[in-house]
């Protein structure tokens, strides 16, 4: 079997400038400022004096929901046709424009209360920009061996999040003075800006970013789509061949449940519970990208050492301790007082996240790579459609799950969900032979003729 060679730098430059861009969606739109605007300035308050945000935490929730549902359904298809066609990059292009051009419609909101079109336009944004992270990961396996897989997809994330920081440091500098309606005028702009960004920042992926050649050649009179049906269908059932990738693509159906809250409701916790202040939101922001950026890349060389499955399990013992933590960030602050260190409630949960944002990266670069590790180059497209089925189904129930655990037990109760669903991750992932997995995607290829 001939194993795949480095690809050479610019390319591989190319590709990490996506994660780059893309970050720009993600942290400003879901993860930072968008979130905030939508749920606590757009919807209109609750009568729940405990819990005046929930309706806002829940459409935001349920729009996420409903986008990765939609992810769900065409990620696998689109996988396979793109591998058959090898029109990857041609799918990754018309979901990164399709992504901006939903993001920056977000500016038609004309006033708060008027709720409806922000919320078609979250799930259209965020369903093309799931979508696009598909189309970008299945590029990983054919831009180097698979023992550095762990490296190049660390890198990518950790370039990611210097993207996340940047963006988010442009757009507050710009746009936001204040989180209510007086100031809407001005934050009407986050969306057209984060659309710019993204733009920008992934021109490089498509100049030096190559395309690959499909390993069959398409059936003549056969469509595209029937192709991708049947290419489906056997994904399916092949997948059983691939024992060790079904088991853990259920691990991370738990671990990617949980992050996506954590992506989507860590800010919204922070201000809405623990009360943080503008200057404690942006050292925790600030703390937290420089955090995951270093963590991702550690622990892609880490992974390179021990193993993708070890990687992946520490990052998940990591955060189950840290979650703990700042569900109790209020008896760690007293305790700490009671020993003579003046320290805030808030400023525990600043720390208490920054050491969790550590893990956001490593956890989310360790699972791509077990999945590009665990694939046969020719079927890597069908297969992190695959893995966008179970990411992206996991985020789906994850968030939707705790906009309603949040209207029935409020958000520091319902977030407790999260640490059970990373500890359920870390009990099935024990069972993930990866020498097994490897090898099985290695019998494949021979056995196919690649």
């Amino acid at each position: 079997m001939q194993v795949t060679k480095r690809a050479p730098l610019r390319e591989i430059f190319g590709w990490c400038m996506f994660d780059f861009a893309n970050s720009s969606y993600t942290t400003v739109i879901i993860t930072v400022i968008y979130c905030r605007i939508f749920a606590e300035v757009i919807v209109p308050t609750s009568s729940n004096p405990a819990n005046p945000y929930e309706d806002g935490n829940f459409l935001f929730g349920l729009a996420l929901c409903i986008s990765y549902l939609f992810v769900v359904l065409t990620g696998p298809l689109f996988g396979a046709i793109s591998d058959f066609s090898a029109k990857k990059k041609t799918f990754l292009f018309w979901s990164y424009i399709s992504c901006i051009i939903s993001t920056a419609s977000l500016w038609l909101i004309a006033t708060p209360g008027a709720w409806e079109l922000g919320f078609v336009l979250i799930i259209i944004s965020n369903f093309f920009f799931a979508s696009g992270e598909n189309f970008a990961s299945s590029f990983l396996p054919h831009l180097g061996p698979k023992e550095e897989l762990g490296k190049i997809s660390g890198y990518a994330w950790g370039i990611g999040y210097m993207g996340g920081l940047l963006s988010v440091f442009i757009v507050q500098t710009l746009v936001v003075p204040a989180m209510d309606a007086t100031h809407y005028d001005s934050l009407r702009y986050v969306g057209p800006l984060t659309a710019v960004f993204f733009l920008l920042g992934g021109i490089p992926t498509f100049l030096l970013l190559k395309e690959y050649q499909p390993t069959s050649q398409r059936p003549e009179g056969k469509g595209y789509l029937s192709i991708g049906f049947k290419q489906l269908i056997s994904t399916l059932k092949s997948v059983g061949y691939f024992k060790d990738l079904v088991i853990y693509l259920i691990s991370l159906f738990f671990s990617m449940a949980a992050l996506a809250i954590v992506i989507a409701f860590a800010f919204l916790y922070g201000n809405q519970e623990i009360k943080i202040t503008p200057d404690q939101e942006k050292a925790l922001f600030i703390l937290l990208q420089f955090f995951a950026m270093i963590g991702a890349i550690f622990f892609g060389f880490v992974q390179d050492k021990i193993g993708a499955k070890k990687t992946f399990n520490i990052t998940l013992i990591f955060w189950i301790f840290c979650l703990i933590g700042i569900y109790f960030v209020r008896e760690i602050a007293a305790f700490a007082n009671s020993l003579g260190v003046d320290i805030s409630v808030q400023w525990v949960f600043v720390i208490l996240g920054t050491l969790a944002g550590s893990g956001v990266g490593s956890t989310q670069s360790a699972s791509r790579a077990i999945v590009g590790i665990f694939a046969p180059e020719s079927k890597s497209g069908e297969f992190f459609g695959l893995w966008g089925l179970s990411g992206k189904l996991a985020a789906a129930i994850g968030v939707f799950a705790i906009g309603i655990l949040q209207k029935i037990f409020v958000l520091r109760n319902a977030f407790l969900v999260v640490a059970v669903f990373f500890f359920i991750s870390l009990l099935i992932n024990i069972f993930v032979n990866e020498k097994r997995g490897i090898e099985k995607a290695r019998e494949w290829e021979k056995s196919n003729g690649h």
